[in-house]
């Protein structure tokens, strides 16, 4: 199987060709030959729904269409358009790059998260994790941040709202888990690196992976220092896709981390289906633990689970000596957290 999102970004075409509109009542297509009467653009008809128009630069029809004539989001999902090339031929192929305009409407927005990755525009902050009983530096997580024209920062968080909504997580996901190894090199990092990814972005992990071990080999990394971590697993429904992603990790020689554990009802049965070498228990839980004796009872089962099965705890979100304090004395390996350092564009080289 060769997945065809693996090699290129999504983006508008600004040729001259035709669009085959397709609407799915007659309202929207008497709207839409309103709007192609007023631009004088050239059309036929072929029933009362669907229309053939000929256009000059397709990206700026589309423009148009989205914000003067279509601004409501229910009226842009009700129609849905293919664009050919002058010259260019409706074959069975062409089918899988309809998109409705609403989908358009949201490529319009993330060009300046096209523009970035195209600019490979994306920075990697370093946040320590400690080995607890040798008070090391055992890793760090990797967190990538936007670069924007000005130099200013722009956030995961609206980094990865912006790749939702125009359907772009992959290729975000991918610069990151490439940006994060490339950086961690140039700082000469040889302790642990912990690299997010999300596993719902992620369709055939031997060709959607590919680029990403590519790297890890080309710059010479010890496979066992590079431990993927699975985030936003509370969106996984597909566990068995989820389960080939991390087993094609292993047998690279990656090791895997699971995220936000004690989030969820489903959490634990993840941790016993998948078998990470690593499971973070989540900040919520770590949050004052040492007064709370209903999150002291969850973290004293999810670590006797992990000892059971040979997997390291991290404790996520300390930010307080007496948290620490708790997980040291009732089994965790690992911690994270603002008690030993923020993310910081300079890793933290000892305690």
């Amino acid at each position: 199987m060769n997945c065809p999102r693996c090699h290129s970004i999504p983006r508008i075409s600004q040729n001259n060709g035709n669009m085959i509109i397709s609407c799915a009542v007659k309202e929207l297509a008497e709207k839409m030959v309103e709007f192609l009467n007023r631009h004088q653009l050239a059309f036929q008809r072929e029933d009362s729904r669907t229309l053939y128009v000929k256009i000059v630069n397709f990206k700026t029809i589309i423009d148009q269409l989205c914000h003067e004539h279509f601004t409501s989001a229910v009226q842009r999902e009700g129609i849905t358009v293919l664009f050919l090339d002058n010259g260019e031929k409706l074959t069975a192929e062409k089918i899988k790059y309809i998109k409705t305009l609403q989908q358009y409407y949201d490529l319009i927005k993330a060009q300046k998260l096209i523009s970035l990755i195209d600019n490979h525009a994306l920075t990697t902050y370093f946040q320590p994790i400690v080995d607890i009983p040798n008070n090391s530096i055992y890793g760090y997580e990797t967190l990538c941040r936007g670069v924007d024209d000005d130099n200013s920062l722009i956030s995961p968080s609206l980094l990865f709202e912006w790749a939702r909504q125009a359907d772009m997580l992959f290729y975000l996901d991918r610069e990151c888990r490439e940006m994060s190894l490339k950086t961690a090199a140039v700082k000469n990092i040889r302790a642990k690196v912990f690299i997010n990814f999300i596993p719902t972005a992620i369709y055939d992990p031997h060709h959607c992976l590919q680029s990403t071990v590519k790297w890890a080999n080309q710059l010479e990394f010890d496979p066992k220092n590079i431990i993927f971590e699975v985030t936003e697993s509370e969106r996984v429904e597909d566990i068995d896709h989820l389960k080939d992603i991390l087993d094609y990790y292993k047998s690279q020689g990656f090791m895997i981390a699971l995220d936000d554990i004690g989030s969820g009802y489903s959490s634990l049965n993840m941790v016993a289906k998948l078998q990470p070498d690593v499971i973070k228990v989540d900040r919520e839980l770590i949050k004052d633990i040492h007064e709370n004796s209903m999150n002291q009872s969850v973290f004293c089962a999810i670590n006797q689970i992990a000892k059971d099965n040979g997997t390291l705890v991290l404790a996520e979100g300390v930010e307080k000596s007496e948290e620490l304090r708790f997980c040291a004395e009732h089994g965790a390996d690992l911690a994270q957290g603002y008690y030993f350092g923020r993310p910081n564009g300079e890793p933290l080289r000892k305690l």
